[in-house]
């Protein structure tokens, strides 16, 4: 019941023939006129091409820096709550520390 399953090996199927080498002829090369090189063509686009005016680009620097803005704060809030948070057990620490030596005194 807790032993794992491994799964098998699937079988092959089908005909398996081995592979025998194959020899290989030399040839001779014989030289020939070169070819032209192909003309490239320029690829036509269906997209619409994106056009920035002045106000737009303004906009879009304006929202990214609302966005770095916005996720800076957060990540300082975040890292503010940790820090409150270790100075807080560490003054628990301090706190519990001196009560447990004044209470080992008395005794």
């Amino acid at each position: 019941m807790f032993r794992p399953k491994y799964p098998t090996m699937p079988q092959p199927t089908g005909l398996v023939t081995p592979q025998t080498p194959t020899v290989i002829q030399p040839t001779t090369i014989t030289p020939g006129t070169p070819a032209p090189p192909p003309i490239p063509n320029a690829p036509t686009s269906t997209r619409p091409v994106v056009q920035l005016t002045p106000g737009s680009a303004i906009a879009l620097v304006g929202g990214g820096t609302a966005v770095v803005l916005v996720v800076g704060a957060v990540l300082v809030s975040m890292l503010l709550a940790v820090a409150v948070t270790g100075v807080s057990v560490a003054v628990c620490a301090v706190v519990l520390r001196s009560l447990l030596a004044s209470e080992a005194k008395r005794r």
